[in-house]
């Protein structure tokens, strides 16, 4: 089958929804219901051996194919490399940290120095908070954060497309 690294991608997160329905599923028909009267006699309400063996069967499968997707998507992710050297792993990990950071300064950005009149029995006073920070210095940062983000998402997409050959 011939896909590239978005396809295999969508192809992990269908997976990844199969194996969640199914797991919940699996979960729900482990018993079969039934009810006893006191003379013995029973009543068989969900019979769901049948049901609970197909889903469970489908479950191993459907675990099996998604590990097998997930290391050739680790294999592609380690084997492209972006023009600077990294590969496309190295650089995601490196863009999820420049988003930690990117959160960081914008949330620091959103602050602002503050008055606050403070009243108690016998004295009055102000409160003051001021920011302790070069603005400028920490917009620049983002900026530059932002550009870099930017370039590696662009640069990886354009790997995730290029096409491959995977045996399912």
């Amino acid at each position: 089958m011939k896909i590239n690294i978005s396809g295999l991608m969508s192809l992990i997160n269908e997976y990844d929804r199969k194996i969640n329905t199914l797991s919940f599923n699996v979960k729900r028909e482990v018993y079969d219901v039934s009810t006893q009267e006191l003379d013995g006699t029973v009543n068989v309400i969900e019979k769901n051996k049948e049901d609970f063996t197909r889903d469970l069967r489908e479950f191993e499968d459907a675990v099996s194919k998604l590990t097998r997707l997930k290391t050739i998507l680790y294999e592609k992710n380690n084997s492209y490399h972006l023009s600077d050297g990294r590969t496309i792993q190295s650089a995601i990990v490196d863009n999820c940290n420049l988003r930690r950071l990117e959160n960081i300064y914008t949330s620091i950005l959103d602050c602002r120095s503050s008055k606050t009149r403070c009243s108690e029995v016998n004295n009055s006073y102000f409160q003051c908070k001021d920011i302790n920070y070069d603005a400028l210095e920490i917009r620049d940062k983002l900026d530059t954060i932002k550009e870099k983000i930017q370039a590696t998402d662009l640069e990886i997409s354009k790997l995730n497309s290029e096409m491959f050959e995977i045996d399912l």
